[in-house]
């Protein structure tokens, strides 16, 4: 398979210093500061956006792992398993995490956002407006993950 190399664009402040926790990102307020490489307008038009979808590498959980056969999801005996991309977990062959964010406030380079499930440190590899249009208006998923992921965004 190729590979490719990824310069992360900036990084993101905030609270939340423990990887292992991972309910609770509803209140999780995150200021994202861009890269100077991109000047100081480059997040100009984002504040006419509610939602900003934030790539970003896991870059502090292990690598690694044996990706091949179905776990329960979480590590959790009740949950059913699930093969590595039926997951949204750090451990993963790329470690990238995707999470559509409200943002705060736009200002310069900084962006802030919340409900980023990304810790302080963690560098962000890409930030796109969330466009309505690129929702799909069917989507669908099993009730186990709807209760699962009940307190995951509660603050």
């Amino acid at each position: 398979m190729p590979s490719f190399e990824i310069t992360s664009i900036g990084t993101v402040r905030n609270e939340r210093t423990d990887i292992q926790h991972s309910d609770n990102w509803g209140a999780v307020r995150s200021t994202i500061t861009v890269d100077e490489r991109f000047g100081d307008a480059c997040l100009q038009g984002l504040e006419y956006f509610s939602h900003v979808e934030v790539l970003f590498a896991f870059d502090q959980f292990p690598e690694g792992g044996d990706f091949r056969e179905p776990r329960p999801y979480r590590g959790r005996a009740d949950l059913p398993p699930v093969g590595i991309f039926a997951t949204r977990g750090p451990r993963r062959p790329n470690r990238i995490g995707v999470t559509c964010c409200k943002i705060e406030a736009v200002q310069g380079r900084d962006l802030t956002v919340i409900g980023l499930d990304a810790v302080t440190g963690t560098p962000i590899i890409d930030i796109k407006p969330m466009i309505l249009e690129f929702l799909p208006a069917d989507a669908t998923q099993p009730d186990w993950v709807s209760d699962l992921m009940s307190q995951y965004f509660k603050p």
